[in-house]
């Protein structure tokens, strides 16, 4: 195996000090011009690259920021990760993304590798609902904020939507509809999302004089495609079906969709479906779907500027700067109505 090009190297190819060098990568200001031009050289004909992990054992904090979701398979969290890696490059850090599928031991272990590598901080959407995941994680010290969840507490920063708005703005869209009965798809119970937008719904269904009883609720296990399809099948196959369907998340309303389509059951005519997230896929689907926006974008960029402003804050503390304070900025959500709710459209 080649041994890797240090700085000496890169020294001794330009005739110059391994300072110098050191200068020309870190503070390229304070080196003539002449000499820097050839240090530059010697760089890209060695393919020097500088070690990152030296480099943050010598300033003592690290250049990448944490970002753990929910599922990188929806959209919504692309466009999440989207947002947080424009904030995150232009404080001159990146992000490294992680998966954790929904799965609380899969978010443990990735929450025990960003401790390893003493990332920045960590942004962060649970998938265990008993919080102890994150209980854990905070013996480390490592800043975190909570994105599309709601911090409980004020020992954190959080990001997210007004869950229970967003809910009533779907299920109110459906009464005005006509609909007095109302099915909703909503996902693994144990997530706050999901209660969320079930009581907004039945906010939605009271101001209508309509009981709880008008809601129908079909858990599933997960939030994605195949889920819906199957809480579909079981929605279209029951005796006395609402005819209408609120979903948690779009992808679950894309499978109800295709359920109903596979059994010869007409959107919006004889069936009307509302998603959540607004995801790019909801406008270009066989029939475009109704959903609740939420600004995935922006939440990813503003849970990372809290996060930088924290990691400063920390950082200057022991100079006198006054410590974070922590905040919870709370989103609203935006009805966005298309085919799939609306009958001869």
């Amino acid at each position: 195996m080649a041994r890797s090009v240090g700085i000496k190297d890169v020294a001794r190819a330009a005739g110059v000090s391994v300072g110098t060098v050191s200068n020309v990568i870190n503070r390229p200001e304070s080196v003539a011009t002449g000499t820097r031009a050839r240090v530059q050289s010697a760089i890209d004909r060695l393919g020097y690259v500088r070690s990152e992990s030296a480099r943050q054992l010598r300033a003592g904090r690290s250049r990448i920021m944490g970002l753990l979701v929910l599922d990188m398979g929806n959209p919504f969290f692309a466009d999440v990760a989207r947002g947080a890696e424009r904030a995150a490059r232009r404080a001159g850090l990146g992000v490294m993304v992680c998966n954790s599928a929904q799965d609380p031991s899969e978010e443990s272990e990735y929450l025990s590798l960003f401790a390893e590598q003493r990332v920045r901080g960590v942004l962060l959407t649970p998938a265990d609902a008993t919080g102890r995941n994150i209980e854990g994680f905070r013996r480390h010290n490592i800043p975190f904020v909570l994105v599309d969840r709601v911090a409980e507490g004020a020992t954190e920063c959080s990001v997210s939507v007004d869950d229970v708005a967003g809910g009533a703005l779907a299920v109110r869209h459906l009464v005005d509809a006509g609909h007095r009965s109302v099915a909703y798809v909503s996902g693994p119970p144990g997530f706050p999302q999901v209660r969320d937008r079930r009581t907004g719904a039945l906010h939605a269904l009271a101001e209508a004089g309509l009981g709880p009883e008008a809601l129908r609720e079909l858990p599933t296990e997960r939030l994605d495609v195949a889920a819906g399809r199957d809480a579909g099948a079981r929605l279209l196959g029951l005796a006395e079906r609402p005819g209408a369907v609120f979903c948690a998340n779009d992808l679950l309303a894309l499978g109800v969709l295709q359920a109903s389509y596979a059994a010869g059951v007409s959107v919006p005519d004889d069936f009307a479906i509302v998603g959540y997230d607004d995801i790019e896929f909801a406008a270009a689907a066989a029939v475009p779907l109704t959903s609740v926006r939420q600004p995935a974008v922006t939440m990813g960029a503003m849970a990372a500027e809290l996060l930088l402003e924290e990691t400063e804050a920390e950082a200057g503390t022991e100079h006198g700067t006054p410590r974070h304070e922590h905040r919870q900025v709370v989103l609203q959500p935006e009805l966005v109505v298309r085919g799939s709710s609306l009958p001869g459209r």
